[in-house]
C-alpha cells in the first residue's frame, strides 16, 4: 500500500447528537370528586457543558414525565420535581407507585401478583394539588450520554447534581414556571440529591425552592452502616424492627395492643438504655447485658439467645432472616410486610455465607 493510499488517522471520531424528542398527550382523572383534565408529556432534553465553545457541546440526555393540570396560573399552580434514589434509579417507582396519576397494581394483601399487571388510576395522586416532573438522572430509565461522551462524568455527588439541577432549569424555563411555586420530592439517595439540589439551584441559577419532600430519606450513610464500631444503626433501627415484629404478630399480647404506644416505648428504650449499654461496650456489667438482651428480645421478636449472640448489635439484614425462621419465611428489607420462602435456614447468629464460606 502506497502512502497516497493509506488512510490518515482519525483525530477524534464524529458522533450524531441525538434530537429532543416530545409527545403529548390530554387526559382526566377524578380527584375528591373534581375532574382534572391535565396534559402528560414525555421526552428528552439535552444537557450541555459549560464552556465558551459555541453553540455549548451536548454531553446527556435525560427523559422526563410531567403531568400539568390545564386552565391554570402556572404563577399560582405549584410545580413539583421527583426522582427516585439508588442512586442509580429512574423515577418510576415515586411515577407509578405513588405520586401519577396512575399506578400500578403489582402487589394484593402485601404479596406480589404475576403479570399482566393492572394499570388503573391513582386516587392518592397529588396531581391534584401539584403539577408533577419525574426525572431520570443520566444512566437511569431513558437518560443517557450522548453518543461519544462518558457515563462516568454524570456519576459524581457533585455532577449528578449538576445534570439534575441543569434539567430543572431547562424546564423550568420552557414551561414558563419561575413564578410557580416549586418543590422537590426525593426518595432514599433522592433524599441526599434533593438536600443537594436545594443549595445548588438557588446558589447557581438563581431558582428558589418553596420546599422539599424527603421519602425514606438518608441524609447521613452512617446511619444505616452496619459495620464493626458503628453502632448508629442498631439504636435507629430498633423501632422499625419492632414494627416489623408488630405486623407479623411476634410481640406479647400488650405490646400487640397498642402499635403507636409501643413504638413510643420502644424510641424511649433505645435513645437512652440501649445507647448507654452499646457505649460501654465490653466495660458493659454481665446483668445489664442480660438485662438489656430480654429488652431486646421482647421488643424484636427474637430470641434472647439470639440477641445475646449478636452482641446486642442486631443487623438488619439478618433481622429479617431471624424473625419468622421457624416458618422458613424471610420478611422484606425495604418493606417488611411482604414475605418470602427462604431457600437455607441460616447459620445462627448473624453469620453469611459468600462464595462457599461461613463468615
Amino acid at each position: 500500500m502506497t502512502k497516497e493510499e493509506t488512510p490518515e488517522k482519525e483525530d477524534k471520531k464524529e458522533y450524531e447528537i441525538p434530537e429532543e424528542k416530545l409527545t403529548e398527550t390530554t387526559h382526566t382523572i377524578t380527584l375528591d370528586g373534581e375532574e382534572i383534565t391535565y396534559i402528560a408529556r414525555a421526552g428528552t432534553m439535552l444537557i450541555k457543558k459549560e464552556e465558551d465553545e459555541k453553540p455549548p457541546k451536548a454531553t446527556g440526555e435525560i427523559f422526563f414525565i410531567s403531568y400539568t393540570k390545564i386552565d391554570t396560573d402556572a404563577a399560582e399552580r405549584p410545580l413539583t420535581y421527583s426522582f427516585n434514589g439508588g442512586p442509580g434509579s429512574s423515577s418510576v417507582w415515586l411515577h407509578l407507585g405513588l405520586l401519577g396519576p396512575k399506578r400500578v397494581i403489582a402487589e394484593k394483601d402485601e404479596q406480589p401478583v404475576p403479570p399482566p399487571y393492572e394499570l388503573v388510576d391513582n386516587q392518592y395522586s397529588i396531581l391534584g394539588k401539584t403539577d408533577l416532573v419525574f426525572i431520570d438522572p443520566v444512566s437511569t430509565g431513558f437518560s443517557r450520554p450522548v453518543p461519544g461522551e462518558k457515563a462516568e462524568q454524570f456519576h459524581t455527588f457533585e455532577k449528578d447534581l449538576e445534570s439534575v439541577g441543569e434539567f430543572i432549569r431547562l424546564f423550568t424555563t420552557r414551561y414558563q414556571r419561575w413564578a410557580s411555586p416549586k418543590f422537590l420530592i426525593g426518595e432514599s439517595y433522592g433524599t441526599t440529591r434533593a438536600a443537594g439540589l436545594s443549595g445548588l439551584l438557588q446558589q447557581k441559577h438563581g431558582l428558589y425552592l418553596n420546599g422539599i419532600m424527603l421519602i425514606s430519606s438518608i441524609l447521613n450513610f452512617q446511619t444505616a452502616r452496619f459495620v464493626p464500631g458503628n453502632d448508629l444503626p442498631h439504636i435507629l433501627f430498633l423501632p422499625t424492627f419492632t414494627a416489623t415484629a408488630w405486623y407479623h404478630n411476634k410481640l406479647n399480647d400488650e405490646l400487640q395492643a397498642d402499635l403507636e404506644k409501643t413504638l413510643q416505648e420502644v424510641r424511649e428504650f433505645a435513645g437512652h438504655d440501649y445507647t448507654l449499654a452499646l457505649m460501654k461496650g465490653d466495660k458493659l456489667a454481665d446483668d445489664e447485658r442480660d438485662r438489656i438482651a430480654t429488652e431486646l428480645a421482647k421488643y424484636t421478636g427474637l430470641s434472647k439467645d439470639y440477641v445475646l449472640g449478636t452482641n446486642l448489635r442486631i443487623n438488619i439484614y439478618r433481622f429479617v432472616k431471624e424473625l419468622r425462621r421457624d416458618e422458613r419465611l424471610t420478611v422484606g428489607r425495604l418493606d417488611s410486610r411482604f414475605v418470602g420462602r427462604d431457600r437455607l435456614l441460616g447459620f445462627g447468629h448473624g453469620g453469611t455465607i459468600r462464595r462457599g464460606r461461613f463468615l
